[in-house]
């Protein structure tokens, strides 16, 4: 059972980690462009071949959930384990709660408003950038939910435990 726990430590802090690279590359890469210059250029996510992210976010969201409670459940007895993946996994939740309410219906309204063209050029522009700083914040905390991942993987747990 040790075995087991720690292997579900090691698999979700790397699916933290590749959570935290896909939030690093887009904010570098992917949101300066596209929201610097709306509504030209809604065209990198709209159209035969613009980027569709969200296959990467759709897929690794459900698995990242599933093996963060299987650790949290699993180690739960190990209160040195238990008190850094309890905060990791509720900073998750509630980045999961803000993007859900917030963060993708502002990225579906700025495709929509970009396309209608019902905002102005400077509106989309300002709230691009604030959406931006939002979610580096968000990313920020989730960074720190992989940090307290990556502290407890270095915890053993007691050999009265189980």
């Amino acid at each position: 059972m040790q075995q087991a726990k720690q292997i579900s430590l090691f698999i979700t802090t790397f699916l933290w980690g590749v959570m935290i690279g896909g939030i690093v590359y887009s904010h570098i890469v992917y949101f300066p462009p596209y929201l610097s210059h709306l509504p030209e250029s809604n065209s990198l996510i709209t159209g035969e071949y613009g980027v569709q992210d969200k296959y990467f976010w759709e897929t690794l969201h459900p698995l990242l959930i599933l093996s963060t409670v299987v650790t949290l459940i699993i180690n739960w007895k190990n209160q040195p384990l238990r008190k850094f993946i309890l905060p990791a996994a509720s900073i998750y939740l509630s980045a999961i709660i803000a993007t859900a309410l917030f963060f993708v219906p502002q990225l579906i309204a700025f495709a929509s408003n970009a396309d209608s063209g019902e905002a102005s050029v400077a509106s989309l522009y300002e709230q691009g950038q604030l959406w931006q700083r939002l979610s580096w914040i968000r990313g920020g905390f989730l960074s720190l939910g992989f940090v307290m991942l990556m502290i407890s993987l270095s915890k053993t747990e007691s050999k009265n435990e189980n």
